[in-house]
């Protein structure tokens, strides 16, 4: 039987989407990018998604695979590339923000900055599908990939409010029902109630105040 990757698949294509809303953003010239980015939501939904998928992945993932892969030095090169990404991406967040927070910064170093970050994280999801993906298939039990499911589900969980909406943005009703089905039934119900009604995908990237 093959792995489930409903709930991956649909966290890549979330920021996928996300990454190229990003990149819209800073391209405007209508807008001033900086006063975007400091109080529009979707910028604090992407940086939240990126630390719940990364931190499964780093907590649940990497080490059950580095255990299949030992005395695999190739392969376990991978793992410490993907790692490497990780890291790279959450510094480059860290110099977004930290521009974001200076009083001088000009919208050029921004753009460039989210740029980087924008190629980061196409790259690395592209890496990962291409590179990880194939491992896992390959050397890792059900069991194991179930264990790394359930504690990606559950650190969504605890922002379920806010991610689940964001993460199902467009998401087909296939695709919506089986992502759903990792949740306990009190959380289906307040989405299709609560959350997702509440949800304005248009206005995530709208400095607040302005849409």
């Amino acid at each position: 039987m093959p792995f489930d990757l409903t709930l991956t698949a649909a966290m890549h294509g979330a920021l996928r989407r996300e990454a190229v809303r990003l990149a819209g953003v800073t391209a405007r010239v209508d807008v001033d990018p900086r006063t975007v980015l400091r109080t529009a939501a979707g910028w604090e939904l992407l940086k939240l998604a990126l630390r719940v998928h990364h931190s499964a992945e780093d907590d649940a993932l990497w080490p059950a695979l580095r255990r299949n892969l030992a005395g695999r030095p190739a392969d376990l090169g991978l793992l410490e590339v993907m790692e490497a990404e990780h890291d790279a991406i959450d510094q480059v967040v860290e110099a977004v923000d930290a521009a974001l927070a200076a009083p001088g910064t000009g919208p050029h170093l921004l753009g460039d900055l989210t740029d980087s970050l924008v190629t980061g994280i196409l790259g690395h999801l592209r890496h990962e599908e291409d590179g990880a993906l194939p491992l896992i298939r390959a050397t890792m039990s059900h069991d194991q990939w179930g264990y790394f499911t359930g504690v990606h589900a559950q650190r969504i969980g605890h922002d379920a409010a806010r991610i689940l909406p964001w993460l199902l943005d467009d998401a087909s009703e296939e695709a919506t029902a089986a992502v759903l089905a990792l949740f306990p039934e009190p959380v289906r119900h307040a989405y299709r109630d609560q959350w997702r009604p509440a949800y304005r995908a248009p206005r995530l990237w709208t400095a607040r105040g302005t849409g």
